[in-house]
């Protein structure tokens, strides 16, 4: 079955700028962009004026100016857009199965602001089984940087980052761009490392050169795989999140992996993920482990 990427669109600047990062993603993969918005109609149990035949043709309306908007920018870009009957966060993960990833528009900084995110992004972002990619206003505007690179968090073993490195490789390939891995390490509590760890930490010759090794042998399948992509690592002392962070000033793209967790409030992403929707200076993709 074919892939394309799908944008979710509601009229906000956030999800025009998400519609626009999705075009120029789509024309860098060769794959179509598919424009969604959601609209169900659900009469309220207020004293409100409730007219289900405008509201659909509102909604229409909000589509047809992002997919106008979109074809006038991009008009070698093979594109199709629809209104989806259901809620937000169902309407867009209905569309997974042929979806090579979800772009969503992110209101922006803060802890509190964007993903509690104001809108369904968490929820979005918590269920998907296809790769996320949050884009503020001001991130769908204009080309990425040339010099930037595809920013990608190495966390645990390689099959925990394997999702998330592939998705980051595939990206670089597509635009032409460098990968920087980066993996943050800390330093060992007891409860931390085994004694066998810490064995081969020894014969690796120290704590460093350990990660430095765990980073390189993570790698190594994506190199062969992309050896076209130029590769960087990064080894920190550090909080992944904070160490990402650092790293995220020229970057295209920050890519990390998510593992969802449910909670008391409702769907958790991760405090990696987390710190980087709200805090990163570029777009996010977060990519569901396998």
């Amino acid at each position: 079955m074919s892939r394309e990427i799908v944008a979710g669109v509601d009229g906000s600047p956030e999800s025009l700028a998400a519609a626009d990062w999705a075009a120029r993603e789509a024309l860098h993969r060769g794959l179509p962009l598919r424009l969604a918005h959601a609209w169900r109609w659900e009469p309220l149990d207020l004293p409100l004026v409730q007219d289900p035949e405008a509201q659909g043709r509102a909604a229409h309306a909000v589509l047809r100016e992002a997919e106008e908007g979109i074809a006038r920018r991009h008009p070698d870009l093979e594109l199709s857009a629809e209104v989806l009957p259901d809620t937000p966060v169902a309407a867009l993960l209905g569309t997974e199965e042929r979806a090579e990833m979800l772009v969503i528009g992110s209101r922006g900084h803060g802890p509190v602001a964007g993903f509690l995110l104001g809108s369904y992004g968490q929820q979005i972002i918590a269920g998907a089984t296809r790769p996320v990619v949050a884009v503020r206003s001001r991130d769908g505007e204009g080309a990425e940087p040339p010099a930037g690179y595809v920013l990608v968090g190495q966390l645990g073993t390689p099959e925990d980052s394997a999702a998330a490195l592939g998705f980051a490789f595939a990206t670089a390939a597509a635009r032409g761009a460098s990968v920087r891995a980066v993996r943050a390490w800390s330093l060992p509590a007891l409860y931390a490392y085994s004694p066998a760890s810490m064995r081969l930490a020894d014969e690796a010759g120290g704590l460093v050169p350990y990660e430095e090794k765990a980073l390189r042998e993570a790698l190594d399948p994506w190199r062969e795989k992309y050896p076209d992509v130029r590769v960087e690592e990064h080894v920190e002392l550090g909080s992944a999140g904070q160490v990402l962070l650092s790293q995220s000033g020229a970057a295209q793209l920050l890519v990390v992996g998510r593992r969802a967790k449910r909670g008391a409030v409702g769907p958790r992403i991760g405090s990696v993920a987390h710190a980087a929707l709200h805090l990163a200076p570029c777009p996010v993709a977060v990519v569901p482990q396998g």
